[in-house]
């Protein structure tokens, strides 16, 4: 794996401390592919920052489809956070393993809570130049030219916003055994009186 290129920058002035800023993510995506030296055609997926907020989602996947889905080949978007929930500071480690992972194993991880698309970022998507996938379970990526390129966001509670374009060699990617990935749900329960873990 071969980090291509990064961008960090500040989200900027918002309306409150939770708002986004959606022209600073796109300024902040298109710097991260200026980086990587590469254009926003070659990204097949991508593992966003998506903590299921009604606001924060589809501000980054409007961002998301205007700089990386405006050659209009769908994008497949993901976020870490659907089946582990939100890690608080290592967030963006979880969001980069994963990319890894799914670049290695030539396929998405899909959104494994995702039930119902949040219409906000059905609009979002629609409304930028391209488009964005949003994959329920796991699928092939697609390949271009002998490497598989993806992008990973994270952003911080105090305004800093980073991307990083990550790189996977077919070749040495095809050489390994991928095991089949099943996603399990689970019922958690964590009251002193019923700690057991319920199959749901």
């Amino acid at each position: 794996m071969v980090a291509r290129g990064s961008a960090v920058r500040q989200d900027g002035r918002s309306a409150s401390l939770t708002a986004p800023s959606g022209v600073a993510q796109q300024g902040l995506l298109r710097a991260a592919l200026a980086d990587a030296a590469v254009t926003n055609d070659t990204l097949a997926l991508g593992e966003a920052h998506g903590t299921g907020t009604a606001l924060g989602d589809p501000t980054e996947a409007g961002s998301v489809g205007a700089v990386l889905g405006a050659h209009g080949v769908a994008l497949g978007l993901c976020a870490a956070k659907a089946s582990v929930g939100h890690s608080e500071a290592p967030s963006g480690q979880v969001g980069v393993q994963r990319l890894c992972a799914a670049l290695l194993r030539l396929g998405e991880g899909g959104n494994a809570q995702l039930r119902r698309l949040n219409p906000r970022v059905g609009e979002a998507v629609r409304g930028s130049a391209g488009g964005c996938a949003l994959p329920t379970g796991l699928s092939a990526v697609r390949e271009a030219g002998g490497v598989l390129l993806g992008g990973v966001s994270s952003f911080g509670y105090s305004g800093t916003i980073a991307h990083a374009v990550l790189q996977a060699a077919l070749s040495f990617s095809r050489g390994l055994s991928r095991p089949r990935i099943v996603f399990h749900r689970r019922a958690l329960f964590w009251d002193a009186e019923d700690s057991a873990v319920v199959a749901a």
